[in-house]
């Protein structure tokens, strides 16, 4: 049965923030929760290495398909009661091209557990969302949400042409794989990453429900080139501004910088909504959508309704630290809440958009003060060797490490560990050499500026039917 598209999107904001919590009240609200897709098999160990009081890791682990997988994760990696708060996060195999069965498993359990938990208790459709710039646990990190009966797959940071060939090879049970993208590789190298779903399932090949994809764009040529390219069905499109959280595009054109040192968006990255319409699929609009009338403005352009992230990420049930939310509220109700879209900070080159809070990684201090250290590697990228093979480099890392392996050592200026900070945001920080925590380095968009007009008079919080019903009014 073919479901009624949402009105509203919860956007898929940084790891471990749209977690399930979230997802499942946006859903159970009747509207399209989303859980965050990157660095799930991560987030999966460390919250049961604090003990995973509430028990629902392991509840969602009983559940997986797969005999044997969920019992080899929790004997290495559950700690009951919780490891001693000084005591560092066990690490985990990092991501390769060719990952070894126990970091598959993680992929898909973790994946499959994120999911299983949001869509508990009710048939309402959950998404799940990743970024096309972290190639390497896509496939496995798929399985697993599908496995779950993820009903929508969301993607963008990139242009995913071949998610949609890879969901339907594996919804039929078949091997897929993408291709890497690599640099300094010689002409006609070809460089790729496989997964065969019976691999992990005991030779079986179980037949899966095969998710609507939608792809976040940030102009019409990349949706008329998704068309025209991607050999699998594409269902619709999130046309996300400049103005979002996480993750921009970087201005079309000669980039040009503000005196504050923000890149400059001009008329040429406005997406020509009239184009998009008549490619005849739904879309919805993401950027600085979260307020009243903000919906009627969006169908009035021909979009069938709104992304909305940054509402979500401060509301009760989001993964954001308490503390954090609380900060930012209060700037926010003071007027002092600013967001600086900084060119730098992430590995991946593109402009990251960063809260300006005291002690987190956006006060220079802090970031001059942290050893870098690059232990995660989600934002590596891969490079080809003299000798063919492939290596991986991260310009967040050590600089004398990234030009020892072919770097530019001047990518490496001002760049941040998003990796660790995102983990820092979520309470998962890991624990330093001196007994203190990695900093946070909190995204949102521009609507951070105005997010506290969902708390009530009085009120220091919000929850996320808060949200929908000040957006969708009765």
């Amino acid at each position: 049965m073919m479901r009624a598209l949402p009105t509203i999107i919860q956007g898929g904001m940084g790891a471990g923030v749209s977690d399930w919590r979230l997802a499942r009240s946006v859903s159970l609200a009747g509207q399209l929760g989303v859980v965050a897709g990157t660095a799930l098999d991560l987030i999966l160990i460390r919250r049961l290495q604090i003990g995973d009081a509430c028990g629902s890791m392991r509840r969602a682990l009983d559940h997986l398909p797969l005999p044997g997988v969920a019992q080899r994760i929790i004997d290495r990696y559950f700690v009951p009661g919780g490891k001693p708060p000084a005591k560092r996060f066990a690490a985990k195999p990092i991501l390769s091209a060719a990952p070894g069965k126990p970091l598959l498993e993680l992929l898909i359990a973790s994946n499959f557990a994120e999911v299983f938990l949001a869509k508990e208790g009710h048939d309402h459709p959950v998404g799940i969302n990743y970024l096309e710039k972290i190639q390497l646990p896509t496939l496995p990190s798929l399985f697993g949400a599908m496995l779950a009966g993820v009903d929508y797959v969301l993607m963008g940071a990139g242009i995913p042409i071949a998610i949609p060939e890879a969901i339907e090879r594996l919804a039929a049970g078949r091997p897929a794989e993408l291709r890497l993208d690599v640099r300094d590789a010689a002409a006609g190298c070809d460089f790729r990453t496989h997964f065969d779903p019976a691999s992990v399932s005991d030779g079986g090949t179980p037949e899966l429900a095969r998710p609507r994809f939608l792809a976040i764009i940030a102009s019409t040529t990349v949706a008329t080139a998704l068309l025209r390219k991607a050999t699998g069905p594409i269902d619709g499109f999130v046309v996300e501004g400049h103005s979002a959280g996480g993750h921009n595009a970087p201005p079309r054109g000669r980039v040009q910088m503000s005196a504050e040192g923000e890149p400059i968006y001009g008329e040429r990255d406005v997406p020509d909504l009239a184009a998009l319409v008549a490619l005849g699929l739904p879309f919805w609009l993401a950027g600085s959508f979260g307020h009243p009338q903000s919906i009627d403005v969006a169908r009035g352009l021909g979009a069938v309704g709104i992304q909305v992230g940054t509402a979500f990420a401060y509301c009760e049930e989001s993964g954001l630290k308490p503390e954090l939310k609380a900060k930012v509220l209060a700037l926010s109700a003071q007027g002092e809440a600013r967001v600086f879209t900084d060119p730098l900070a992430s590995p991946t080159g593109f402009p990251f958009k960063v809260v300006d809070l005291p002690d987190t990684l956006s006060d220079p201090a802090v970031y001059e003060d942290r050893k870098r250290t690059c232990d995660l590697g989600y934002l590596r990228h891969a490079y080809c060797r003299p000798d063919g093979t492939l290596g991986w480099r991260c310009s967040a890392e050590p600089a004398s490490d990234f030009e020892r392996k072919g770097g530019d050592p001047k990518e490496t200026s001002s760049r941040k560990c998003v990796c660790n900070g995102l983990m820092a945001n979520i309470g998962l920080g890991q624990v330093l050499d001196n007994g203190e925590y990695e900093p946070a380095l909190v995204t949102s968009g521009d609507d951070v500026a105005t997010v506290a007009e969902f708390l009530a008079p009085g009120a220091r919080s919000y929850s996320a039917s808060d949200v929908i019903r000040r957006l969708i009014p009765s």
